[in-house]
């Protein structure tokens, strides 16, 4: 049996980092394959093991409170994007991959309630927030924080960036300007696509997005290659001036006792997006991935996470950093649909999309 030692340097997808925050010693397991007497043994009950994205980050500190709390220790099992890690839970819900997941977001939810991966649990740490925030009515998901995804805009190279619409992007002065995620592939691609069949509705989004096509839009496969590939922000190498990112983006793009940003998101343009937590059904630890929900509620999580994972704690009162006032608001409108109505459609508009704006 081989123990590896993994430690995270990636970028957020989906979010920008801190300079100088410390990466994340991630512990792992890895069994040969073999006869019956080298079958893989099950994790210890005093392991949780929390399946997540990429974007997952907390500060040691916190995460030392949960295991003095609790008494369990913590075994981060870091995914890709959000969308590849809810598939890849469908994929191995006979055999889970953990005891716990966090960051299924309001795009795929109801894709993992209806495929069984997840056990109901209420959590006593939640609040009037989790009836607002509620994926359905199945109790299966807890939310832990929301952001909106929204066009961001290099106010460097575009002046009214924070003042762009949807319709100003299919312009000719923005032609060649816009880059997006791929929602077939991208949590935040999706929740992009879904801001713009809130606007434009069934039979009015396609014709939306081939005038992007006409105007030059590129459509690349995830989060982390749009914006430091494609974006032309400070942190990024690429010459497209928007992106398709997050409200919460631009305080990291912005440097300390700056009078404007460098970046802004155009709040015109954002989709909310609410991120949950659960308990895998079939988990070897059921009682320490609760645990681990209730957790992830606590004030001390909850504060935690506006500067690690860039997104705004769902739990009311959490103070937020004196630069979210403002470089980082939320938009006053934002495009939304129903769960019930993604639920039924995402499979269409994804297959629509990529027949009729991919191909």
């Amino acid at each position: 049996m081989a123990t590896q030692s993994l430690i995270s340097t990636r970028a957020l997808p989906g979010r920008s980092v801190l300079a100088g925050v410390a990466a994340l010693a991630l512990t792992f397991t890895a069994t040969a394959c073999g006869g019956a007497d080298n079958a893989p043994t099950a994790a210890p009950t005093t392991t949780v093991r929390l399946v997540t994205h990429g974007s997952w980050a907390a500060s040691p500190e916190v995460l030392a409170r949960f295991t003095a709390e609790t008494g369990f220790e913590l075994e981060v099992l870091p995914a890709d994007d959000a969308g590849a890690m809810v598939n890849q839970l469908i994929l191995t819900k006979d055999a889970p991959l953990g005891d716990a997941v966090f960051g299924i977001d309001t795009t795929f939810a109801s894709r993992a309630v209806e495929a069984g991966i997840l056990e109901p649990y209420t959590s006593p740490a939640g609040g009037p927030e989790q009836v607002e925030h509620a994926a359905d009515e199945s109790g299966q998901l807890t939310a832990v924080d929301f952001s909106d995804v929204c066009v961001n805009a290099d106010t460097r190279l575009v002046a009214n960036g924070a003042d762009l619409t949807l319709d100003d992007l299919t312009k000719p002065e923005f032609k060649d300007q816009l880059v997006v995620e791929n929602p077939t592939t991208s949590s935040p691609g999706l929740a992009f696509l879904l801001a713009t069949i809130a606007a434009k509705g069934e039979t009015g989004w396609v014709a939306y997005w081939q005038a992007l096509r006409d105007n030059g839009v590129k459509v690349v496969s995830g989060w982390d290659e749009a914006y430091y590939a494609e974006f032309s922000g400070p942190s990024s190498g690429g010459s497209r001036p928007l992106v398709v990112s997050y409200a919460s983006s631009p305080p990291s793009e912005t440097p300390e006792g700056a009078a404007a940003p460098v970046t802004a998101a155009a709040l015109g343009t954002c989709f909310r997006q609410v991120e949950y937590a659960g308990v895998l059904a079939g988990a070897a630890n059921p009682q320490g991935a609760r645990r681990l929900v209730d957790f992830l509620l606590s004030d001390a999580f909850q504060a935690d996470l506006p500067s690690q994972m860039w997104v705004y704690p769902v739990k009311a009162g959490t103070a937020l950093p004196r630069a979210w006032a403002r470089f980082a608001p939320l938009a006053p409108e934002p495009w939304t649909l129903p769960a019930a109505t993604i639920a039924a459609h995402r499979d269409e508009w994804l297959a629509e999309f990529t027949d009729r704006v991919l191909g």
